[in-house]
């Protein structure tokens, strides 16, 4: 490799530069902002340097020579890739934008709060959250991403488990629950995602369980978004049947409470992307932020 300090000055090679793609002195000094002279004193201090003529010297016109020619096409080709290197620096960073899209609860009682840590990490990275409880394309039109209840399984997708999922009774404290046989003197409520043949978390299944005699399991108002199911449970309307994940944080502070089982056991969620996207900057930068949060129910 040569040693950048045998170069000749950069003014004379950028004074030869401009002349030879104008094969004018005079054109070159109104680039670099010189007089002619100074480009031809620098010319000729470049060909002495280097003992070659650069130019045949013609009355209105400078002609390259073969040893000007191989010169002026390296030299073009290396201040074209530092011009472009300085822009891309001076440019301001291109903003990105990603889908994730994910069911309503998970939004609200998980990612919502959270949202800070992702712009504190990437300013310039614009979360768009999807809230829907159907499995979407993940074709970088619908959403890129997704977290997505099931068993992980999903064709040509990249699938990370984040947290699992448990179904119990759970009630505002003023409700004053104890006991299996009390549910018969409350109103039970239930969630179910509008044409879900497998729902997740039933009071019909958590019957088949608990076998409460008298039991209406088939009574009470239904909510489509956990969420709702959640607000009406605080206000004391009713008993739910929750992931305890997602409720975790009133669980803590007593604004809700689990009074007795059985537990129903659910799917996990898992975080979803396609495995041809796995390393796209904006993919991999919320990937790895969905990956870094506290799972739901953990810590303090």
């Amino acid at each position: 490799m040569a040693n950048l300090r045998q170069l000749p000055p950069l003014a004379a090679l950028r004074a030869f530069e401009a002349a030879a793609r104008h094969c004018s002195a005079k054109l070159a000094a109104n680039e670099l902002s010189v007089t002619p002279t100074a480009i031809s004193h620098q010319v000729r201090q470049l060909e002495d340097s280097l003992g070659v003529p650069l130019f045949i010297r013609q009355p209105r016109q400078l002609v390259l020579t073969p040893q000007g020619r191989e010169l002026q096409a390296v030299l073009s080709e290396s201040f074209n890739a530092m011009a472009n290197a300085v822009a891309r620096l001076r440019a301001p960073p291109q903003r990105m934008a990603i889908t994730l899209s994910t069911t309503p609860a998970v939004a609200a009682r998980w990612l919502l709060p959270r949202v800070g840590t992702l712009r504190a990490l990437h300013p310039r990275l614009d979360l768009r959250i999807h809230a829907s409880h159907d499995a979407v394309a993940l074709d970088g039109v619908t959403a890129d991403i997704a977290i997505r209840y099931g068993r992980g399984q999903w064709p040509g997708m990249v699938s990370e488990k984040l947290f699992d999922t448990v179904f119990a009774p759970a009630c505002s404290p003023a409700l004053k629950l104890r006991r299996r046989g009390d549910l018969t003197r409350h109103t039970l409520l239930h969630f179910a995602v509008p044409g879900s043949r497998n729902q997740p978390g039933t009071w019909a299944a958590w019957q088949q369980e608990a076998q409460v005699p008298g039991l209406d399991v088939s009574a009470g108002p239904v909510f489509s978004d956990e969420t709702h199911t959640v607000s009406a449970a605080l206000q004391g309307q009713g008993v739910a049947l929750m992931g305890l994940a997602l409720i975790a944080d009133e669980l803590r502070a007593g604004n809700l409470v689990q009074p007795f089982g059985p537990q129903l056991p659910g799917l996990p969620f898992h975080l979803v992307c396609p495995e041809a996207r796995r390393d796209e900057p904006a993919v991999a930068a919320v990937f790895e932020w969905v990956r870094g949060l506290q799972p739901p129910g953990a810590g303090t």
